[in-house]
């Protein structure tokens, strides 16, 4: 353990340390504060859609970008299988029919794209 500490840049426990902190004040904040901060409603609204937006964002960016480079194009099949799958929500509202529909959607792309 002491080998670990010794041999470790003072910096980066600093930077662990300093992370550590503000994760902490931030999460625990509205505990300690309690009922005291009242946000107005229109802010209670718009943070009942974060979790949504923030998944959103992390499935685009990963059915938009492969191996690191952004192609949107008929030759991603992760894009035309998130595709698919958006269409069969949108009609079925079924979330086990859209991952079905998207997986084999995807698959057939991913092994058939390559012969064409």
């Amino acid at each position: 353990m002491t080998d670990l500490l010794s041999a470790t840049d003072p910096y980066v426990w600093l930077a662990i340390l300093g992370v550590t902190a503000a994760t902490f004040i931030t999460r625990s904040s509205l505990f300690v504060l309690g009922a005291r901060v009242q946000f107005p409603p229109v802010v209670e609204a718009a943070l009942r859609f974060a979790p949504a937006c923030a998944l959103a964002a992390i499935v685009a960016a990963d059915l938009a970008f492969v191996e690191g480079q952004l192609r949107i194009d008929l030759s991603n099949p992760k894009l035309i299988a998130g595709c698919v799958g958006i269409v069969i929500f949108s009609i079925t509202r079924s979330i086990i029919g859209t991952i079905a529909g998207g997986m084999i959607t995807f698959w057939f792309l991913h092994f058939w794209l390559p012969v064409l």
